[in-house]
């Protein structure tokens, strides 16, 4: 049984900074990758950012510039590192794992993050 637990949500003010953990219960390497979500109150959930095995990366156009996803395969972690962080950031993260045949998706079960103005 996969388990992710987040780590590292919380309340800041706007312009800060926060990092998020995401542990695996498992080898990172058998996911073909890991990603971020983010889902505010009365919201559909989005994805944030993604990593994958090779390390390779995407972003939302939100939080380009902004945000910067890793991982550090020794530990069976990613890390979600967040900057100048906006009100509208607020929202649970939640971290993603997705089989390397891309059938199955296993998930955290969230960190709240909320930026005060």
């Amino acid at each position: 049984q996969v388990q992710l637990v987040e780590f590292g949500g919380g309340l800041v003010q706007a312009g800060g900074s926060l990092r998020l953990s995401c542990a695996a219960s498992t080898n990172i390497f058998n996911f073909n990758t890991m990603s971020w979500y983010r889902q505010a109150p009365g919201k559909q959930r989005e994805l944030v950012a993604f990593i994958t095995l090779t390390s390779s990366t995407r972003y939302a156009d939100s939080v380009k510039g902004r945000v910067t996803i890793s991982r550090d395969n020794a530990k069976n972690t990613v890390y979600l590192q967040m900057n100048s962080l906006k009100p509208e950031d607020t929202a649970v993260y939640y971290c993603n794992a997705r089989s390397l045949s891309g059938h199955t998706d296993y998930w955290g079960q969230g960190t709240q993050v909320t930026v005060s103005s």
